[in-house]
């Protein structure tokens, strides 16, 4: 996929109001074990990129920098139609102190307000070091089961108007 089918994606308003939702992302990852891992982690869209952040001491981390290929979904199933935004591409570490604004904004999507300020105080005095997680998406996919489908259901409906009947395999 190239970049302009991926920022064509990813601009679209749906997939636009999953980016900024207070739904968690959440990110497939190969563990240390070499088994698979996916976890649900709060996130912020830069415009450019995903960026999630995490204790130093995460077992994701020493994961991430030996296989830094991931996806991510970030998705809501109700109401109907269920919207589902998929990205793929390859996560880049780097720790920094203190706590990085993009943890902060991340955290003001998924916290109530109303809690917000004692949340910030706390990581704040909790976390001296971040490990900043960026993904740049390098292929992405809207589900939104109006104008896009799940690709099998899709050629599938191309078959069926062609003629062509049923599908390989099936």
């Amino acid at each position: 996929m190239d970049r302009r089918d991926v920022a064509e994606a990813l601009a679209k308003p749906i997939a636009q109001e999953l980016l900024g939702s207070s739904i968690p992302a959440r990110l497939a990852y190969v563990g240390a074990d070499g088994g698979p891992r996916v976890i649900p982690i709060g996130c912020w869209w830069t415009g450019a990129a995903l960026v999630m952040a995490t204790t130093p001491n995460a077992p994701k981390v020493p994961a991430l920098r030996a296989r830094p290929n991931v996806a991510i979904t970030i998705d809501r199933l109700d109401p109907w139609p269920p919207r589902m935004l998929l990205i793929r591409g390859a996560a880049r570490l780097e720790e920094v102190d203190g706590v990085p604004d993009e943890y902060i904004e991340g955290g003001r999507k998924v916290t109530p307000a109303d809690l917000f300020e004692d949340w910030e105080r706390g990581v704040r005095e909790l976390y001296e070091r971040m490990v900043l997680v960026s993904v740049e998406p390098t292929w992405a996919k809207l589900i939104d089961f109006e104008t896009t489908l799940p690709s099998p259901v899709e050629e599938l409906m191309r078959a069926r108007a062609s003629g062509e009947g049923r599908l390989a395999g099936g």
